[in-house]
């Protein structure tokens, strides 16, 4: 017997044998597979003229391995990706921005859950807690890019946010503004280190803001870029 015959018999025993198991069960799950096996013989009966045509048989097994493997209950899904627009979001780290509560001048107690600020030449060390039950986690932003700030030459990485988070971070900067320093701050956590506390005196409604260290200017050329690019859906 050759492919030509021997294929579409394959496919109607298991077309048959589905439409006795819907007939002796009655379940949804059971009437689908029949279904797929009703498809199945349809492919192999076409494909079976095709080859008496001339038109060779040698799709047939690959058709019928992919009908039986749907109707042995391994159902095959389709993955689609979509692209990120402006860049690969799942690739860039995630940003918290989060509520100062204080900032004692200190570095902070091992497992006590603020973010220390190491001391600097001319800055003592600060110990910055925060309110994890207010501000924004998981922030994927749209662009950062590593610059000179214009008035003074020091190194800042500005952040733009997509709409919906712009939303969040100006109800969040608004009901920041009012309360004294350092409550009207917001720490900029990356990787789990405290990169900034921003100062707000009023909502900020335009997605956008300044990353210029724990304390201005302890970003480097270096440390700027390799913090935006950590940030950047594109970098």
């Amino acid at each position: 017997m050759n492919d030509s015959t021997e294929h579409p018999r394959h496919e109607t025993m298991l077309h048959d044998a589905l439409r006795a198991h819907v007939r002796e069960n009655g379940d949804a799950v059971g009437a689908h597979l029949a279904g797929l096996a009703d498809g199945a013989l349809r492919v192999a009966r076409r494909r079976q003229r095709l080859a008496r045509a001339g038109a060779g048989a040698a799709g047939v097994a690959v058709a019928v391995t992919a009908w039986v493997a749907v109707a042995a209950g391994t159902t095959e899904h389709a993955h689609v990706v979509h692209p990120a627009a402006g860049g690969d979001t799942a690739k860039a780290a995630p940003v918290s921005l989060l509520a100062v509560t204080s900032s004692t001048e200190h570095a902070c107690a091992p497992g006590s859950g603020g973010y220390t600020v190491h001391a600097t030449e001319t800055q003592p060390a600060l110990c910055v807690r925060v309110d994890r039950t207010r501000g924004m986690t998981g922030v994927r932003v749209t662009s950062a890019k590593a610059e000179k700030g214009t008035t003074d030459g020091t190194w800042q990485v500005e952040v733009t946010l997509g709409p919906a988070d712009r939303t969040r971070f100006a109800a969040l900067t608004g009901s920041l503004a009012p309360a004294p320093a350092p409550r009207n701050e917001f720490a900029v956590v990356v990787d789990g280190k405290l990169w900034g506390r921003p100062a707000v005196t009023s909502s900020i409604t335009g997605g956008r803001f300044e990353i210029v260290g724990a304390y201005a200017g302890d970003l480097t050329g270096t440390t700027a870029r390799h913090l935006a690019g950590r940030l950047d859906p594109a970098g």
